[in-house]
C-alpha cells in the first residue's frame, strides 16, 4: 500500500485541490464528455471479469462504462461528493462497482491488485506526479495494463489552462499538462513498465450551445474554472471571460448555436514489468 508522507504544505495544497474538484458540479459537467470517454475505453478492449481500478474517477464517467460490460470495477477520487454520486449511479443501475474516497498519490490497495489501472483526465492533476506514477505501477498486476488520457500542453485544454494561469497564481505544483508530454511520461513510467506506447489523439468537446455559453457552463460546473472566477474581482473576471470566449470561438468547428472543439490529449498505454 502507498505510504506517501503528508507535510503541512502538501496538506494545504491537497485541501485546496479537494475544494477545487468539489466545486461546481463535475457530474453534470462530465455528461457532455461521455461520448469520447467511451471511445477511449473501447480502444482498451477490456475483457469481462477483469479487475479494473479507475484513478481520479470523478462521478464514474469511465468506471460505469466498464461495470456495464461486466468488469469488476473499483473507482477512487479525492472529492467525496463525486464518490457519493458515483455510488448512487452504480446503485441505481445495479452495477458491480465499488467507489471510495482516496488519493492517487497513496492508493489504499496491495501490490498487484488489478489487471487494468486507468485514469481518464484525472490523475494528471495530482500535485506529486512521481508518487502517482509509482502508485499506478505498484497496484497493477505484472503484465497488466496502465492506461491514461492526459491533456497536452499544446492542445486546446492546455491553452485554456494557460489563459486561466495569467489571472490566477500558480498552485505550487508541476503543471498537470506535463503528463501530456511524451518525454516526461517516459521518465515517470518507464522505470516499472516493459512496454510504453503513447499516441496523440483528439477529444471532441461538443456542446449544444454557443462558445459564450460554454464559458459560462465551465464557470458554473467545472471546478477549476469555478474556483478561478470566484477568486477574481469583477474587472479581472470580465477579462478572463473575454479571453476564454475568444479562445473557444476561434477554435469552434460547430455550426451556429453549437460548439465543437477538438482538444488534443496523450493516450498512454503501459504494461507493468
Amino acid at each position: 500500500m502507498g505510504t506517501a508522507a503528508m507535510e503541512p504544505e502538501i496538506e494545504n495544497l491537497k485541501a485546496r485541490l479537494k475544494a477545487t474538484w468539489m466545486a461546481g458540479d463535475y457530474d453534470h459537467f462530465s455528461r457532455y464528455m461521455e461520448h469520447d470517454a467511451r471511445v477511449f475505453y473501447e480502444r482498451l478492449d477490456v475483457p469481462a471479469g477483469c479487475e479494473l481500478l479507475d484513478v481520479a474517477c470523478g462521478s464514474g464517467q469511465l468506471a460505469l462504462l466498464a461495470a456495464r460490460d461486466g468488469v469488476k470495477v473499483t473507482g477512487i477520487d479525492i472529492a467525496p461528493n463525486l464518490i457519493q454520486r458515483a455510488q448512487a449511479r452504480a446503485k441505481a443501475e445495479g452495477l458491480n462497482a465499488t467507489f471510495m474516497e482516496a488519493d492517487a498519490e497513496c492508493l489504499p490497495f496491495e501490490d498487484a491488485s488489478f489487471d487494468l489501472v486507468t485514469s481518464l483526465i484525472g490523475a494528471m492533476f495530482a500535485p506529486r506526479p512521481e508518487l502517482v506514477a509509482k502508485e499506478l505501477v505498484m497496484v497493477c498486476n505484472p503484465g497488466g495494463t496502465i492506461a491514461m488520457a492526459n491533456w497536452t500542453p499544446q492542445g486546446f485544454v492546455g491553452q485554456m489552462f494557460k489563459a486561466i494561469s495569467k489571472f490566477i497564481a500558480p498552485s505550487g505544483m508541476p503543471s498537470p499538462v506535463l503528463w501530456g508530454d511524451e518525454a516526461v511520461v517516459r521518465e515517470r513510467l518507464g522505470f516499472g513498465t516493459s512496454d510504453l506506447t503513447m499516441t496523440r489523439r483528439l477529444y471532441n468537446l461538443s456542446y449544444p450551445f454557443s462558445p459564450v455559453e460554454v464559458v459560462e457552463f465551465f464557470r458554473q460546473y467545472y471546478g477549476p474554472s469555478n474556483r478561478a472566477f470566484s477568486a477574481l474581482d469583477e474587472s479581472q473576471g470580465a477579462k478572463l471571460r473575454a479571453e476564454l470566449e475568444a479562445l473557444w470561438s476561434s477554435n469552434n468547428l460547430g455550426q451556429e448555436g453549437f460548439t465543437l472543439v477538438q482538444a488534443e490529449y496523450l493516450e498512454v498505454i503501459a504494461v507493468r514489468k
